[in-house]
């Protein structure tokens, strides 16, 4: 692990590289080949050129630093709240930043009761100065139980987007009950 690398960061990629395990190449997986959880369209995109079987965990760290955390805003979602911070990084790795994004984008909207406590979100999986103020105004708001309601709420749409995936493509229906056991915290 770096030594520059934030605490919070480090923590929550940590917990992502145990989850996500080695190197995988099942052919039943949409994802493709991986190494650390990156796949390799990722890791090419990235400018990796090696076998994904030799994928150094400096480069898949570096990976989910720049692609996962900071380019969708998620390092200031764990400023203001370290849990949605790394269920949204979790998600993001998994189902895409942008889902993860609309997902929090959603249930801001959902959870501001008559639409008073902070402007309305235009739902489009990017975490800008709105999003991020939305966040801030509704944790300060609800508090710790806010908070723990909206980790739930977030749990709950994954949740359901693993089921969607599967029901659309029965060949990843072997993956399910991992995904749920691994990725949607209770």
């Amino acid at each position: 692990m770096a030594t520059t690398e934030n605490p919070l960061i480090a923590r929550t990629i940590d917990a992502i590289l145990r989850a996500e395990g080695g190197y995988v190449n099942d052919l039943a997986d949409k994802g493709g080949e991986t190494n650390y959880g990156v796949t390799v369209a990722v890791a090419r995109a990235n400018g990796y050129t090696g076998q994904m079987r030799e994928l150094p965990v400096t480069m898949a760290r570096a990976i989910y630093t720049a692609r996962y955390i900071t380019e969708p805003k998620f390092d200031q979602v764990l400023a203001l709240h370290a849990g949605i911070g790394a269920e949204l990084i979790d998600t993001g790795v998994n189902m895409g930043p942008h889902r993860a994004a609309e997902f929090l984008q959603r249930w801001l909207n959902g959870f501001n009761d008559t639409g008073a406590r902070y402007p309305a979100l235009f739902v489009d999986g990017r975490l800008g100065t709105q999003s991020l103020g939305a966040l801030a105004a509704f944790l300060k708001w609800r508090g710790q139980d806010g908070a723990a309601v909206l980790l739930r709420a977030l749990n709950g749409l994954q949740a359901a987007r693993y089921l969607e995936i599967t029901e659309a493509n029965k060949s990843q229906r072997r993956f399910l009950f991992g995904w749920i056991k691994e990725r949607v915290a209770i």
